[in-house]
């Protein structure tokens, strides 16, 4: 099963300087390269099932005004309360009728506070804090954020890359209490730092756990299961079912 290719956006000089950066923003996210079955497994079988997937690169390409619905609407409201706007957004995305907003982390909490306080968005809750980790991307830790007008009944995104080597990002736990342990969980999982968090320790892994069990380089099994002394074989080496 092969994913149809993602159409290219030509960089030419007839274009204004703004679209020629979100290009380039994009093309900076790219993710990975050309990938064969589910775990990667080569030369002993691959007992996911998945074996024949091919997935190709992928990057967020950037959203082209009108961007549909209310869509319009939240980017000029969060243009006009957030002093910072042109600094903090690199890429505004809409996909499959969800608007992402991929925001620099240094201007996160200024992204926040508009979006919470400003009487034209109104974005009072934050219903989740998650995750993603986009392995040969140079910036592959991502944190995703889904915000829920209450007043207005909308829902966007915004999405925060940083790198292996540098993954610190402002915790929105003053902003959005319900941040607290889903920031500890993505700290689990991923390795992310949310540096302003009251108290980020594990949430779901033992305090002395040695990395990051979702990240796309953890092991596939075949490490101590720590509470009964047995093993989990790597995945390659599990019982194939044919």
């Amino acid at each position: 099963m092969t994913e149809p290719p993602r159409p290219e956006v030509p960089v030419t000089t007839d274009q204004p300087a703004s679209d020629i950066q979100a290009v380039s923003q994009a093309a900076d996210a790219t993710v990975g390269a050309e990938r064969h079955g589910m775990f990667g497994v080569t030369g002993s079988g691959d007992t996911s099932g998945f074996g024949g997937l091919v997935r190709e690169p992928w990057s967020p390409l950037p959203a082209q005004r009108p961007y549909g619905g209310y869509f319009d609407e939240i980017v000029d409201a969060l243009h006009d309360a957030c002093p910072v706007f042109d600094e903090a957004i690199e890429l505004i995305t809409v996909d499959r009728d969800e608007l992402t907003i991929h925001v620099a982390r240094e201007h996160l909490i200024a992204v926040a506070t508009a979006l919470r306080n400003d009487p034209a968005l109104r974005f009072e809750l934050l219903s989740s804090v998650s995750g993603v980790d986009y392995e040969t991307s140079r910036r592959r830790l991502h944190s995703v954020y889904h915000l829920t007008s209450m007043t207005y009944r909308r829902r966007i995104r915004l999405e925060v890359a940083v790198s292996v080597d540098d993954p610190h990002l402002p915790s929105v736990t003053a902003l959005y209490p319900t941040a607290d342990w889903q920031e500890r969980e993505a700290y689990d999982m991923f390795g992310l730092i949310f540096d302003g968090h009251p108290a980020l320790t594990r949430i779901l892994m033992p305090d002395d756990w040695d990395g990051f069990p979702q990240r796309k380089d953890y092991p596939l099994g075949g490490i101590p299961v720590q509470y009964k002394g047995a093993t989990i074989p790597p995945a390659d080496e599990r019982r194939a079912y044919r």
